[in-house]
């Protein structure tokens, strides 16, 4: 992005509003063991409209002839849930019929709604043969008129997942400085697979190459996250201040009117997820799987769930 189009009293490149190193990692239910990369920040309005985000790094599974290991049935309601494969197998299934596999490079992006219950775990085949697993899931919130929408199910294959090169004058993908998948969001003119309810950015991002510096636009009225899933990468602030991440490492940007982030790659086959999406400034009423804007809606929720209305 040239310089040039920024209007002269805007910063240069997002300044970094705080850094959160990787924090402890625990287990959800027995297959998915998750670092709650958000941390406290989960459910505050700094991530709108992300809500939380549990990262499975890569960790060997031994075939398994019993049950395969996963999450039990459990509700959600007034969000959505996205799921991205990286290795391994992610099977789904829910209370409206919906079910389905997800693998390497695929995606799942469930609207839960007014009421959904759903499972997730292992695929058969990936626990009948065992191996590398790695997958995220991020809570993406609903704007308060969409939290009582029908459920939906987007399954997206990888293929399906378009993609930008940058910078965008070099199109042979050989040669890119970063290419872009773009899951959800838009870059270049160029929109991302998933529909949203409200703008959305989940951009998962390859830098093949160390020590170069890689300048990506992101909407500059748009919340921004930069997670660091291997490698490492400097990024630069407008006063000339770097931060240094690393694997599990996140950087939360300014809301400062920058539309450009300037990052220099530390690492070969550094891999991010650049995520956010326009703030909806909507009260967050939070517990456990339900996600609304009062306490009172919340107790709604659970009564309707006990009462098998979802």
């Amino acid at each position: 992005l040239e310089h040039s189009l920024c209007p002269s009293n805007m910063p240069k490149f997002r300044t970094v509003k705080r850094v959160m190193l990787r924090p402890p990692a625990h287990w959800v239910g027995d297959g998915f063991h998750v670092f709650p990369v958000f941390s406290d920040l989960a459910f505050k309005e700094d991530l709108s409209p992300l809500l939380m985000f549990d990262y499975a790094a890569p960790k060997k599974f031994d075939s398994n002839v019993g049950r395969p290991k996963g999450v039990g049935q459990h509700p959600h309601r007034g969000f959505e849930t996205v799921t991205i494969a990286f290795e391994g197998e992610v099977e789904h299934g829910d209370n409206k019929g919906n079910s389905g596999v997800i693998g390497s490079g695929d995606v799942q992006w469930m609207t839960a709604g007014r009421g959904i219950v759903h499972e997730e775990y292992h695929s058969k085949k990936f626990s009948k043969d065992g191996g590398t697993f790695e997958m995220c899931q991020l809570w993406v919130n609903l704007p308060k008129k969409y939290k009582m929408t029908k459920p939906r199910y987007q399954p997206i294959l990888n293929d399906q997942i378009p993609t930008v090169t940058l910078p965008f004058e070099e199109p042979a993908e050989e040669k890119a400085l970063a290419t872009v998948r773009l899951i959800a969001g838009e870059l270049n003119n160029i929109k991302g697979a998933a529909k949203t309810f409200s703008p959305v950015q989940m951009w998962d991002v390859i830098l093949p190459h160390a020590s170069v510096e890689v300048d990506i636009p992101f909407p500059s009225d748009h919340n921004c996250i930069i997670f660091v899933r291997r490698g490492g990468v400097k990024i630069y602030s407008d006063d000339e201040r770097t931060s240094t991440l690393g694997p599990q490492d996140i950087a939360l940007m300014h809301l400062d009117g920058s539309n450009n982030l300037r990052i220099k790659v530390e690492q070969q086959d550094t891999r991010l997820l650049i995520m956010g999406g326009e703030p909806l400034d909507e009260p967050i009423a939070a517990h456990g799987p339900f996600v609304m804007n009062s306490h009172d809606e919340i107790r709604q929720a659970m009564k309707d769930y006990s009462s098998g209305k979802f």
